[in-house]
């Protein structure tokens, strides 16, 4: 076109005639429209470790969830259980990673007598212990003991051997016909220790042979272990010690009391036993703590305690929090200072003090989870309230509320229908990262023993971690998995949290791009 063209004068060819019967509208836009929480996790999801953060949170949720559902056995359930105690610090066992040494046994060294012990509930059993000898019958020359030592690897699962049970004669009678349905042996051979000379492995149900004066089985030129089985029964208080069944087959046993209570003393395999007890071998994925616990599902409850704890108490302080910082925030003035000193003295109170004395006092009348519970909110409400009136200061001078209270909207209405919707984000991700604080709060305060949370039907994390803290040098897997629980706990909440701060902050809006 010809830029010095004369406007004024155009030519009449120029111009088109305008079709009036023709509709015309608005394009339609090509992207949808994105509201305020859409953008919010658009820009959640390009922080790639706030998602990966999410989605371990997510697998430790629902392993909190559903462990205690699908994996509890009676064995985990049941702490006063007989044999409970017999299968304490087991380590973890996996048969698909035994490859890996997940097998549930350990590297020891022992002297001839201890390693002949072990050799003989294998010969007893026929299920050994001893799984591995790396280096047998050598001396140590920096020991002052004249003896010889072996290097082995031990099954923690059957080291523990043999055990004396007392039994009715009806369970004396279900044992005995598990084990004719099963072929599976659990009752052995009763010993006589009448003339046993150690006294202090006269009570050792494992003590099954005779012993020189060092405690070392007798082995016969063969190499056999020498028994101490008696096989003929005594009439008086001990009725027999070898029963014979009418099928020629052996029930062993020793019957003491009066015919109208008749009791069995009998020495039983704890690892069969456990099979008949409880329909299946020992095997623990994450081992047993120092009380028999099985620790996978000990752990699943104390991190559902934990969470739901902290999300209870994050959830109050929200609620709290909310109310009193709107408050402060929307009247300000006077109001807003009185409210404020208060909350200065109350955080000035030292929150260690508070629980301890919670614990000493409103514990024994409320009980130890509720003291804990008011120990949390009574200060832990302060700092959500301070940003809910900080998110009230910059909102209600806004024109949009201007216009509301024009229009006659209650002082209610105006808190909590335009201004609070508005620092919803800013407050959902300040109560999110509440949740690591108290868990690793409680954590701590259960680690260092002002807080007891431990007992045989709840725990908690810290409880895990304070109660495996003494078997940290020799049974280091009873605190391992705790530890590690925690850590990703912890790890994945603050970058969560962060991811939520982030993505919930309009400022930020655009500066990915």
């Amino acid at each position: 076109m010809d830029k010095k063209m004369d406007y004024a004068n155009i030519p009449k060819e120029k111009f088109e005639f305008y079709h009036r019967e023709e509709e015309i509208h608005d394009k339609k836009l090509d992207t949808k429209p994105v509201g305020y929480f859409k953008d919010a996790m658009m820009r959640f999801c390009r922080n790639k470790s706030s998602v990966i953060a999410a989605c371990v949170l997510l697998c430790l949720v629902l392993f909190a969830i559903f462990v205690p559902i699908f994996c509890m056995t009676p064995y985990s359930a049941n702490p006063t259980d007989t044999t409970y105690l017999m299968y304490t610090k087991l380590l973890p066992k996996c048969k698909v990673l035994a490859w890996m040494g997940w097998d549930g046994c350990f590297d020891e060294t022992l002297n001839e007598a201890d390693y002949l012990s072990r050799r003989a509930i294998g010969e007893e059993t026929g299920l050994d212990p001893v799984v591995k000898v790396y280096r047998e019958g050598y001396e140590d020359s920096s020991s002052t003991i004249n003896t010889t030592y072996y290097d082995i690897r031990t099954d923690s699962y059957v080291k523990n051997g043999m055990i004396y049970l007392t039994l009715t004669p009806a369970e004396y009678e279900a044992i005995q016909d598990w084990q004719e349905e099963t072929g599976i042996q659990v009752i052995y051979p009763a010993v006589d220790t009448s003339g046993f000379k150690l006294e202090l492995l006269k009570n050792n149900a494992n003590i099954w042979y005779q012993c020189s004066q060092k405690g070392a089985p007798k082995l016969d030129k063969e190499g056999n272990f020498v028994p101490l089985y008696k096989t003929s029964g005594n009439d008086g208080e001990y009725h027999s010690l070898r029963i014979e069944g009418d099928d020629g087959s052996y029930r062993y046993a020793v019957a003491t009391g009066t015919s109208s209570g008749v009791s069995y003393k009998v020495r039983v395999f704890t690892y069969t036993y456990f099979q008949y007890r409880y329909g299946f071998e020992p095997s623990f994925l994450f081992g047993t703590n120092s009380l028999g616990h099985d620790i996978l599902t000990r752990l699943a409850g104390g991190a559902r305690f934990s969470l739901l704890l902290a999300l209870g108490i994050s959830l109050i302080n929200l609620v709290i929090g909310a109310v009193y910082g709107a408050i402060e925030g929307y009247y300000g003035g006077v109001i807003d200072l009185a409210l404020e000193r208060f909350s200065d003295i109350m955080s000035g109170v030292p929150f260690i003090v508070v629980t301890s004395l919670f614990q000493l006092h409103l514990s024994q009348k409320v009980g130890v989870v509720p003291a804990l519970l008011f120990a949390f909110v009574s200060t832990g409400w302060i700092g959500m309230a301070s940003t809910t009136r900080m998110q009230f200061y910059r909102y209600k001078n806004q024109e949009y509320i201007l216009a509301a209270r024009t229009l006659g909207a209650s002082d209610a209405r105006l808190m909590f229908r335009h201004i609070f919707p508005n620092a919803l984000g800013t407050l959902i991700t300040s109560a999110v990262l509440v949740i690591p604080g108290v868990i690793y709060s409680e954590s701590t305060l259960t680690y260092l023993g002002i807080v007891n949370l431990d007992s045989s039907k709840m725990t908690s994390i810290g409880s895990m971690l304070s109660a495996g803290q003494s078997q940290l040098t020799t049974y280091p897997h009873i605190i391992l998995f705790p530890a590690l629980f925690i850590s990703l706990l912890m790890i994945s909440f603050n970058l969560f949290g962060n991811g939520l701060r982030d993505a919930f902050n309009p400022s930020l809006r655009g500066t990915e791009d």
